[in-house]
């Protein structure tokens, strides 16, 4: 039985975005929805370019349109949206220009600053002409080393003004990643902060470089940024052959009012990176007018964003949800970034600041939630959080305990949007909305416009059963294409190897009777024992209730003949390896999810390898327990401690 936990008001309906949007429709298209969103849903996907082009013009999107709504080919992803339209991507994001506040930034240690509307449009300004004077132009690509700070914003939007294209890394992947990253898309100019702090730690970054210019002859250019509300304390660099400005020069710019020259809706805004755990991250480049619309369309329409609204997410800038916070912007919210350790000094300190700074919405990730609910179980709604309307969490599925802490500890009267989507499409292909109920463990709907299914490994539509997440219309977000990939190779093989002209895209999850969907782990990392396909998501949902464990990791391991399955777990500090423990975890898998998924093996280790966005990676562990090579270590944020994975005496019996 399906348990809803929370539902809107119908007042809260009526006075959503979505119903305005319903609105807008029934008027336009002469259409009944009846305050229905499966009705809504399947309008959007029987009329792509009505419904693509009414975002366009619900959200009052700043450009020319074309008249021409579609462009259709036989070729699933060279299917286009609006083909004949024109806009700048800043100018939709910079969408006021007065003295409300527009960004705050808060770091760990507490610094908070400020920009209000008029300062970002100004700044932007005159870090476009900046990127002008050293002959950056459209498709020339600008790379960033960077916090999630509000100059980081800046130097993005400056970026696409000009039809430049952005790609960024943060501060936490090392020097060989960001070489790996940036050497395939050879840059002109880099933005790269002089320090950061993570947990009270100072880190330099100012003195990796060096090397980095070394291995990118590209970069002619470096501007150094200082971190906010800190005083310089590393010396000016000098590098052969490059020229090194400093941000402070930059916003010292004289200009004069700002002109958006208007690109192809089709223009490459962005290249975001796979996450490098199979080999070299692929370079997956995305489009300006698609990825705006889509954002538009899930803030708005699924996530109730409004203007005057402070919109946060728990990101970095080297994971797509930096990308998806800062196009809050283009909905006239105010956006609120924070870099840093969560948890530093404060284990709530997300909490605090949620409440401080009148947060809307708040973006965090499953892993937080439970690490919340074992760190603080006894949170009882000490945040009263009046402002707070919307909960999203994303990174990986959130178990039914994280659905019911949210609504046990932080706030009842929330809309709790689990949502599920990826680095590939910028977006998201399942999440929530206001019409519909939270239901236990389920993310509530599709992302309208979508056709998402669920096939078995034929291509055949399954319901209520566990198979492949599939998207079988075109949609606006798709990439453009792979940097460098010549024929579109590792493109098609990334999404159309599996189903015929059919966007595959390697999740493992199920639809319930009740529409919703279960995201049951990545189909690559899927379990087979005994050739059955079990989803990993399943076991941690079962293994994260014991206040003993910190956190684990599940991999299939090749066994005489078969699959058998093997859990690693990482012990709180105060508890010790525990028989007792073991079968008490045994029991409660046999019992909640079935005996086939009881492990053969649990595995005391100290700590589990995680990827520089903090996603674990079952696949590491799984090749290192085999013996297989690891292709790109440096894509960990921990890759030493695959070591301890290594020739483990337990698993040669």
């Amino acid at each position: 039985m399906s348990k809803k936990l929370w539902e809107a008001s119908l007042r809260k309906k009526k006075n959503s975005i979505l119903y305005k949007y319903e609105e807008f429709i029934s008027g336009k298209f002469n259409k009944k929805f009846n305050q229905k969103f499966e009705n809504i849903l399947k309008w959007s996907i029987n009329n792509p370019g009505d419904f693509w082009s009414s975002i366009w013009d619900f959200s009052e999107t700043r450009g020319h349109k074309g008249k021409i709504k579609t462009k259709k080919s036989k070729i699933f992803y060279k299917n286009l949206f609006l083909p004949n339209s024109k806009l700048n991507f800043a100018e939709n994001l910079l969408s006021k220009n007065n003295q409300d506040k527009a960004i705050t930034f808060i770091s760990e240690n507490g610094f908070r600053e400020e920009r209000s509307w008029r300062e970002l449009n100004d700044n932007v300004n005159k870090v476009s002409k900046f990127l002008k004077s050293i002959k950056i132009k459209k498709k020339d690509r600008v790379a960033a080393y960077l916090p999630n700070s509000i100059e980081a914003v800046e130097a993005f939007l400056s970026s696409s003004t000009l039809g430049a294209i952005w790609s960024s890394c943060s501060p936490d992947f090392g020097i060989k990643g960001v070489i790996e990253r940036f050497s395939q898309i050879n840059p002109k100019v880099l933005f790269v902060i002089d320090k950061y702090f993570y947990n009270g730690k100072t880190i330099n970054v100012l003195v990796r470089v060096p090397q980095i210019l070394k291995a990118i002859p590209s970069i002619k250019h470096v501007v150094v940024v200082n971190y906010p509300g800190e005083k310089k304390t590393f010396s000016r660099y000098k590098y052969k052959k490059v020229k090194v400005f400093k941000w402070s020069e930059l916003i010292k710019i004289e200009t004069q009012k700002s002109l958006f020259p208007k690109f192809d809706f089709e223009q490459e805004l962005i290249i975001l990176y796979s996450s490098g755990t199979t080999g070299k991250p692929k370079c997956i480049c995305h489009r300006s007018g698609g990825v705006l619309l889509q954002h538009k369309k899930e803030h708005q329409l699924h996530c109730d964003i409004k203007s005057g609204d402070n919109v946060f997410y728990f990101t970095t800038c080297g994971w797509m949800m930096w990308n998806w916070l800062i196009s809050a912007l283009a909905s006239k919210a105010s956006i609120v970034l924070f870099d840093g350790s969560p948890m530093y000094k404060k284990e709530d300190l997300l909490l605090k600041i949620a409440q401080k700074e009148k947060i809307t919405l708040f973006g965090i990730s499953a892993k937080y939630i439970d690490t919340l609910r074992k760190s603080r179980p006894s949170l009882k709604y000490k945040y009263s959080l009046p402002k707070l309307r919307t909960i999203c969490s994303t990174g990986s599925p959130l178990s039914n305990d994280g659905f019911k802490y949210v609504y046990e500890n932080i706030k009842k009267n929330v809309h709790l949007s689990s949502i599920s989507g990826g680095t590939d499409i910028v977006s998201c292909f399942v999440l929530g909305n206001l019409y519909q109920p939270v239901i236990l463990g389920e993310i509530q709907n599709k992302g309208l416009g979508l056709d998402v299914d669920i096939f078995n490994q034929k291509g055949k539509p399954l319901k209520n059963k566990k198979g492949e997440l599939v998207c079988k219309n075109p949609f606006p977000s798709m990439p453009l294409k792979f940097w460098k990939d010549k024929n579109d190779i590792k493109f098609k093989s990334a999404y159309f190897n599996n189903f015929s002209n059919i966007w595959h895209h390697g999740d493992y999850a199920e639809i319930k009777k009740s529409g919703g969907f279960v995201i049951h782990g990545r189909s690559d990392t899927t379990l087979n024992p005994g050739g059955v396909r079990l989803g990993t998501a399943e076991i941690y949902s079962e293994v994260e209730k014991f206040k003993e464990v910190k956190e684990s990791i599940v991999v299939g391991q090749a066994w005489d003949n078969d699959i058998r399955i093997v859990l690693f777990i990482v012990l709180k500090s105060k508890n010790k390896f525990n028989e007792n423990l073991f079968k008490k975890i045994k029991i409660q898998i046999r019992k909640n999810a079935s005996p086939k998924h009881v492990p053969s093996k649990i595995i005391v280790v100290d700590d589990i390898p995680r990827t520089k966005n903090g996603k674990i990676v079952e696949l590491a562990v799984k090749n290192t327990i085999e013996g297989n090579i690891i292709k790109n270590k440096e894509a960990l944020a921990n890759s030493q401690i695959l070591e301890q994975y290594k020739n483990l005496k337990e698993l040669n019996y």
